[in-house]
């Protein structure tokens, strides 16, 4: 690049220094129609290559908004494929880094059959490669759907658009009363994007994350770790509301990766390291802390249809890459809500599917209330889980004891209704019973879970579980 522009500045703060190696700096539009032989096109508005993150080679495409405003026509459809099969050749991520008005109106089908190129590849590279986008400018239409075909997406939190249809375009929408096109409303409301934040912060998350990923999904993601793995986390049973917190207090050093972070807060997910390893998080969240220690959101102990689809996407994510799942359950049921019914089935299948799908190792720890249909969801050992861990405080049943003793003991007066709930939670609902019939593995006090669930890890390592043979399920 003669000149650096915007595009190529965005590449080498996210690479490390002076190891971006730019290849097809010389292709350009081969359009005539419309004037474009006339029209310089430098890169064709895309600039394509090479570098590394942390050491670890990555690939790069960055879209050039002063060049045809970034627009997607033949010849930069084709540099993004080339980039891609680059990548697969050699097993390592694919980064996009997007400002573009969207489809090139002078090339017309040419155009289309360049964002069908790259859907294509995109598709045969899903569960193969990582896939990050990162939208900074303007994110519209079919280049909408290609960052939906990605794992990660990211927006900066000003600038950045990502829709489908316009905002204005919406019946009986405009930008003013909701902005449908906003990192905001893409994060929190659609759940399509994974991380906001200002540009230099997204390119430092997006180094962040790429270190906890693994290149392919035949590498395993392993590094030194530098933390002590008998390690204690005394605080950990005052995390049972915010567990993001609980997480980062397991993880080694403290670091917890999390992903989609503003959306179905009652759900969290997101990566760690334990041993040097990368384990992929999902817990129960009832109670959300801001940054000066205060609770600022609240949640009853259910699951919602967000939060079960969010859990899910994740976990298929890390089955395919081979990254561990850890689950912190706390559950006692189902989000109770019209909104909610229309999806919740639907989305709580998605969920149980993919914990039973998954064939990575799996460790599942009951840190509160585990009940009904909602804790065999969250990765039991019913479905699948290798190890099954709970606190000594946790509740284990089908449902809280004084709504079972209300069934039980329909008619009767109060005092037997106390009596049989009282009988019903010390039967039933304790920790103790459940590890009696072996659905608990190992009952460890919430200071020990670090060292235990690091154990267990470790001792699933070689894990190898066989499927009955089919093209893919339909769940």
């Amino acid at each position: 690049m003669s000149t650096i522009s915007q595009a190529g500045q965005r590449i080498n703060a996210l690479l490390d220094e002076n190891s971006f190696v730019e290849i097809g700096a010389l292709v350009s539009a081969r359009a005539t129609d419309f004037n474009l032989k006339q029209t310089e096109t430098p890169s064709d508005g895309v600039i394509t290559g090479y570098g590394v993150i942390d050491g670890n080679l990555v690939y790069v495409y960055s879209q050039d908004a002063s060049v045809l405003n970034g627009t997607v026509g033949e010849m930069h459809a084709k540099k993004i494929a080339n980039l891609y099969d680059l990548a697969m050749k050699m097993g390592a991520p694919v980064i996009g880094l997007l400002d573009s008005a969207g489809l090139r109106l002078q090339e017309a089908t040419d155009a289309l059959n360049g964002f069908g190129e790259i859907y294509l590849k995109q598709t045969l590279a899903s569960g193969v490669i990582p896939q990050i986008t990162a939208v900074f400018g303007t994110c519209g239409g079919g280049l909408a759907i290609s960052a939906g075909i990605t794992d990660f997406t990211f927006m900066e939190a000003d600038k950045a658009k990502l829709f489908v249809n316009a905002p204005n375009a919406l019946d009986g929408n405009s930008v003013a009363k909701c902005d449908t096109s906003s990192a905001k409303f893409q994060s929190e409301e659609a759940g399509t994007v994974d991380f906001v934040a200002d540009e230099a912060s997204v390119l430092a998350k997006i180094r962040e994350l790429v270190s906890m990923l693994p290149a392919n999904n035949a590498e395993i993601a392993v590094s030194d770790c530098t933390d002590d793995l008998n390690r204690g986390c005394p605080d950990l049973a005052n995390c049972v509301g915010d567990t993001s917190i609980a997480l980062s207090q397991i993880a080694d050093n403290g670091v917890f990766v999390e992903v989609k972070q503003n959306f179905a807060k009652d759900m969290v997910t997101g990566f760690i390291k334990l041993n040097g390893a990368t384990i992929g998080a999902v817990a129960n969240r009832t109670e959300v802390y801001n940054d000066e220690g205060k609770v600022e959101e609240k949640f009853d102990a259910v699951i919602s249809a967000n939060g079960a689809k969010k859990a899910a996407d994740f976990v298929n994510f890390c089955d395919a890459f081979e990254i561990p799942v850890l689950s912190l359950t706390n559950a006692k049921g189902f989000l109770a809500d019209k909104c909610n019914e229309k999806k919740i089935a639907d989305a709580a299948a998605k969920l149980t599917y993919a914990f039973a799908n998954a064939t990575v190792p799996k460790v599942n720890v009951v840190i509160g209330k585990a009940y009904g249909s909602a804790y065999v969801t969250m990765n039991s050992k019913a479905i699948g889980a290798d190890i099954t861990m709970a606190w000594p405080s946790a509740e284990i049943g089908t449902m809280d004891a004084s709504l079972a003793a209300k069934i039980i003991c329909d008619g009767q007066g109060a005092d037997a209704i106390d009596a049989c709930a009282k009988e019903y939670a010390a039967l039933q609902n304790n920790v103790t019973s459940a590890a009696k019939r072996g659905y608990v593995d190992q009952i460890v006090e919430p200071v020990d879970t670090r060292k235990y669930i690091i154990g267990a890890f470790e001792m699933l390592a070689a894990k190898c579980e066989g499927r009955p043979e089919k093209k893919h399920g339909t769940v």
